[in-house]
């Protein structure tokens, strides 16, 4: 079996204060965005096709390591909440590598949830191919993506403590931006 050799990035990321690895290149506004086949609720696959309608819509991807997690939850639910400050142009995704059983259950705990929730489970490609997977954990990253509908990154943070919350005014600003 073919071993995959991936780029190992150094100092972008702490947990409490102690380094970590992440693994994969380091995407930047204006580069293509990778496809990639996250696993919905019901198993189905979604691409990056799907997720940008076809080049209709922008997607806001809100990368956490584990939705059972307290900062991970939160942040979760005040994106939630502001959903509908984001333009009809603009879909917003929660992306982690929780099962999506997992994710289906917290969902349904929150209630109202309008956030879809999508899975890196399967093969971990997405957390590779947008260097956000955590060699040390097999997590991702927390991070914010946004992709306009010419599936190009218009956004992409790292937020650089895992037990930091991103900047949700700058996220929301950037997704607004990207439908225009």
């Amino acid at each position: 079996m073919p071993t995959e050799t991936l780029t190992e990035r150094t100092g972008l990321l702490t947990v409490r204060g102690n380094p970590i690895t992440l693994l994969g290149p380091a995407l930047k506004a204006g580069d293509t965005a990778p496809d990639l086949h996250l696993s919905a609720a019901d198993l189905s696959v979604k691409t990056l096709d799907d997720l940008t309608g076809g080049g209709k819509n922008a997607a806001l991807l809100i990368v956490v390591p584990s939705l059972d997690t307290g900062v991970c939850s939160l942040e979760s639910q005040k994106f939630n909440t502001r959903i509908d400050e984001l333009p009809a142009g603009v879909k917003a995704y929660v992306v982690s590598v929780d099962l999506p059983f997992a994710m289906t259950r917290w969902g349904t705990e929150q209630g109202n949830m309008k956030l879809e929730m999508l899975s890196d489970y399967r093969d971990h490609q997405f957390g590779r191919d947008y260097g956000v997977r955590i060699k040390e954990t097999g997590l991702l990253a927390r991070s914010i993506i946004v992709i306009g509908a010419d599936k190009r990154i218009a956004y992409f943070a790292i937020v650089p403590e895992l037990t930091s919350e991103p900047n949700y005014d700058e996220a929301i600003k950037a997704a607004q931006a990207s439908a225009s």
